[in-house]
């Protein structure tokens, strides 16, 4: 038992150590670059192409093969990736979301390579670089964990490493060569991806598909390590490995056999779930797979285009036919990808999942083995099946609620691995399955001809969840999900119903699928299928029903008429070059073509402009209410009418409505109320082992401003979330007309009266202007018919500028977008951070003016702000705040003159 137990250990240190060169090789590319490798199995996989291209086929001694492949084409390879692919997005602003996408275009592009290259079959001859025993491996692992931890504690490079990481922009100004740092890092991370993948390679299946995922399996280690710390991630790997070693001694019987002893062989993708389901997110920044950019407008007819196109193969038969019954299951696929990221702005890698869950159901339904429920009709069995999916879409959407970016990313990788491992890969769920038709629809003709049906189903659910107040909320979500909380949307149960949604659709399309090949192939809904989904969707447009409908035809249609991996070199093409088009190809051929016609239009000299003018010269009135989109002429006319008292497209229309009270006056002849709105009593925060407040009391009034002023630093913007509900205090409480609300999120405070708007603007770029307004009206606290219009004119908003998209127009006018937004839901409170930053005088003028009215009608108004002439005139009572507590209270005159006179000599 001992020698068993021994040689057990032993097999379990070698997996262990492979894991842990991959461990290794995460952490230092995440800490040089802050981006995640989902290529390191990529890049594993095809270093053991290369070698064993070198040794087996080429005849190289193995010395100079591993020479070769280990320290040129590996480090080299990560030099290309980070100089051509990650570097320009770095310089663009380092946006993660576009990062991510790169990173699965890289994995994608190299898989497609090696499949083109070497072919899909597995091979079972690669040569062994090191013997089968764990000490070779497990010393190369401690050299490796101890050097790099050497190097990132004890030296220059090392700190630079660390602040490039902290702040790339600042470290530049600081003179650090980032673009070194970098590329360093991503030498040696594919360094140890490299290795990794020769070393496993003779004892696993050396196909273009196995070793990646096999790879990425283990990013559990890293993650366990929060991406950070070198020597968790090698004992996490280790014990990993001598557990799942040790695991293979146990027979258990009875039901739960098959179930524990997959456990037992996929311990690493048990400690991936644990991973990323339960332990804290990592690469918590938004990496929202969104574009910055109004949506585009579907050309012309292209809708009538794609239905010609997918009745086209109605005039096929055989081979051709048999091989379009898959466009239309995998379109519906990838409409779950447009609900769930393009339109609820979620990342999603874990569709295949539910997409081969409904191709399972369905078969297990149909075929009378689905416990519990009796034998059904194929068509039954595939509604049926929809049905029981849908709700696991929970197992993605309830970490949605509290991830984004890279953790979200990694619980939905995660989720699609461990169900491909636990029911996909088990015979106790798959064996002797086999999929029919629906009665007479058996032949492939009549099968394609009822999957359009369903595509249309498929497309007017999509449709539905883009249009009305259901769309627009998930809309706001999906662009700004804190502006989205603020308006009073409810960001936990949207995100809810995307993925339920979403896995819906994904198990239609699965079913389908199942369907049309007659089977259940496992290797159709394999993670690393989703991860093309998601990358195809994503480039040719993620909030497209179009754009999936050709990643549909596109993907079955290159595999099918050229060597398979076309489809996936091509899509990981684009995904590597998406920070350059992030709305996808068409929005970067519809912006070249209006670059192009603009450099074409005739321009006139100097001159020949104040000729024009004086000639003709432009009706003042027609100045003020044109909208201007871009540029500084834009900001032009919205200063021009702020300073006549009036918003551009008002019409001439005074800010305040007819009957209110002159700013002059209101504030000073309103009575002071006898109780406040909204109280805040001894609120404590703290930010690990800083006190950001300590012990404040606030009240805020009804038909009064106050405002909060004090240095950076005094907490004055951890107060304001304190109120606003996006932070919960360590102590105290926050009441709203005597109800405590501390405890309330910020949705739910919006919807009680208390709104908030953003020092970063907080619009929604891809909604329109009315829009924006809307859903401000929709999910605010009443249900006002006339709100929006009315909030459009009391912000001259109800020109032709409320039909334009919120990208592109000019601060000033953005502004006034989201205070409309918020005064659309009728809020007794109003909490403004900032509200002056980005406007120019005359701007900020109109805004004290419409602030003013909004006091005047009985809004408690609190303003943070920097601008202490504002406050000045605008305030009734000032706090001040320094170091969490506020040391100065009382009419702004007063506060204001004693800190002018204690800041002076």
């Amino acid at each position: 038992m001992s020698s068993l137990t021994y040689d057990l250990t032993l097999a379990g240190l070698s997996v262990g150590s492979a894991a842990a060169l991959t461990g290794i090789g995460l952490i230092v590319t995440y800490r040089a670059t802050g981006v995640l490798n989902f290529a390191h199995g990529a890049i594993a996989m095809v270093c053991a192409y290369v070698l064993r291209q070198c040794v087996v086929d080429w005849g190289w001694p193995l010395w100079l093969g591993a020479t070769v492949t280990l320290l040129v084409l590996a480090p080299g390879l990560g030099v290309v990736l980070e100089r051509f692919v990650f570097r320009p997005l770095a310089v663009l602003g380092g946006d993660p979301a576009q990062t991510l996408v790169a990173s699965i275009g890289v994995f994608v592009l190299l898989v497609g390579g090696a499949a083109l290259l070497w072919g899909q079959g597995a091979r079972e001859d690669a040569p062994e670089l090191v013997p089968d025993e764990p000490w070779g491996q497990l010393t190369v692992v401690l050299v490796l964990a101890a050097g790099v931890a050497a190097v990132v504690r004890r030296t220059r490079f090392g700190r630079e490493l660390r602040a490039v990481v902290d702040d790339r922009q600042l470290a530049v100004l600081g003179g650090i060569d980032a673009d070194r740092v970098a590329a360093t890092g991503w030498a040696f991370g594919s360094f140890t991806a490299g290795l990794t993948g020769v070393l496993l390679a003779p004892y696993v299946r050396l196909d273009p598909y196995g070793l990646p995922l096999l790879v990425m399996e283990v990013v559990a280690v890293a993650v366990a390590a929060r991406m950070r710390s070198l020597p968790v991630a090698v004992v996490v790997a280790l014990g990993i490995g001598v557990a799942q070693s040790q695991l293979t001694r146990l027979h258990p019987s009875g039901w739960g056999e098959p179930l524990l002893q997959a456990v037992g062989t996929n311990l690493f993708v048990v400690a991936l779930l644990i991973a990323a389901l339960v332990l804290p997110g990592v690469g918590t920044r938004d990496a929202l797979p969104r574009t910055a950019t109004a949506g585009v407008p579907t050309p012309p007819g292209a809708w009538i285009v794609a239905a010609v196109l997918f009745l086209l193969p109605l005039g096929l038969a055989g081979r051709d036919l048999h091989t379009s019954v898959q466009v239309p299951a995998l379109a519906v696929i990838l409409l779950s990808l447009v609900v769930v990221t393009g339109r609820g702005g979620q990342i999603s890698l874990g569709q295949a999942a539910y997409a081969g869950l409904g191709a399972l159901f369905t078969g297990l339904l149909a075929a009378g083995r689905f416990p519990g429920l009796p034998r059904l009709p194929e068509l039954a069995a595939l509604a049926v099946a929809v049905v029981l999916v849908a709700p696991l879409g929970l197992l993605t959407g309830w970490p949605a609620i509290g991830r984004r970016g890279l953790a979200l990313a990694l619980a939905t990788f995660a989720v699609g691995v461990g169900v491909s491992r636990f029911v996909f890969a088990q015979p106790y769920a798959t064996s002797g399955l086999s999929l029919g038709r629906p009665a007479g629809f058996d032949g492939d003709r009549a099968y394609y001809v009822l999957e359009l049906l369903l595509l249309a189903v498929a497309l007017l659910a999509t449709h539905a969840l883009r249009r009305g107040r259901t769309g627009r909320a998930l809309a706001a979500m999906r662009d700004h999900e804190r502006g989205a909380q603020a308006a009073g949307v409810q960001v936990p149960s949207l995100k809810l119903l995307a993925f339920v949604a979403g896995a819906a659709l994904a198990a239609l399309g699965g079913g389908m699928l199942g369907m049309g090949l007659r089977a259940f192939d496992a290797a159709a809904y394999d993670p690393v299928r989703g991860l093309l989904w998601f990358a195809a969707v994503v480039v040719l447009g993620s909030d497209s029903a179009l754009g999936a409908l050709a990643a549909a035809a596109l993907l079955v249609g290159l595999d099918a008429g050229t060597r398979g991996g076309v489809a996936a070199a091509l899509i990981g093409v684009l995904a590597i070059l998406v920070g350059r088009f992030p709305g996808g190809p068409y929005e970067a051929l519809r912006t070249a073509a209006e670059r192009l016609l603009l450099r074409r239009t005739p321009a006139l000299t100097p001159v020949g402009a104040r000729a024009r003018a004086r000639l003709r010269p432009a009706p003042p009135q027609a100045a003020r209410s044109a909208p201007v989109p871009t540029g500084a002429t834009a900001t032009g006319a919205v200063a021009t009418g702020a300073t006549a008292g009036t918003a551009p497209g008002s019409g001439g229309r005074s800010p305040a409505p007819p009957g209110t009270p002159t700013p002059e006056t209101s504030s000073a002849t309103a009575p002071t109320p006898a109780a406040p709105l909204l109280t805040a009593r001894h609120l404590h925060a703290r930010y690990g082992g800083f006190t950001a407040l300590d012990g404040v009391d606030l009240d805020l009034f009804p038909g009064r401003v106050t405002a909060v002023v004090g240095p950076n630093g005094a907490g004055k913007s951890t107060l304001f979330h304190c109120l606003a509900g996006t932070l919960r205090p360590a102590r105290g409480t926050v009441r709203l007309g005597g109800r405590d609300i501390t405890a309330l999120p910020a949705h739910a405070r919006t919807r009680l009266g208390v709104a908030r708007t953003f020092q970063q603007l907080a619009v929604f770029p891809s909604l329109t202007v009315s829009e924006n307004v809307r859903v401000g009206a929709e999910q605010g606290r009443v249900a006002d018919p006339g709100a929006v219009e009315r909030t459009l004119r009391l912000l001259g908003l109800d020109g032709p500028v409320r039909a334009l998209p919120a990208a592109g127009l000019p601060t000033g006018t953005l502004r006034r977008v989201e205070l409309a937004r918020v005064l659309a839901g009728s809020p007794h409170a109003l909490l403004l951070d900032e509200p002056a930053a980005g406007l120019d005088s005359a701007e900020v003028a109109a805004l004290a003016r419409v602030l003013k009215a909004l006091a005047a009608d009985g809004t408690a108004l609190l303003v943070v702000e920097h601008d202490l002439d504002l406050v000045a005139g605008l305030a009734d009572v000032v706090h001040v705040m320094t170091a969490g507590r506020i040391v100065a209270s009382g009419p702004p005159g007063n506060v204001l003159n004693a800190l002018g006179t204690a800041a002076g000599p």
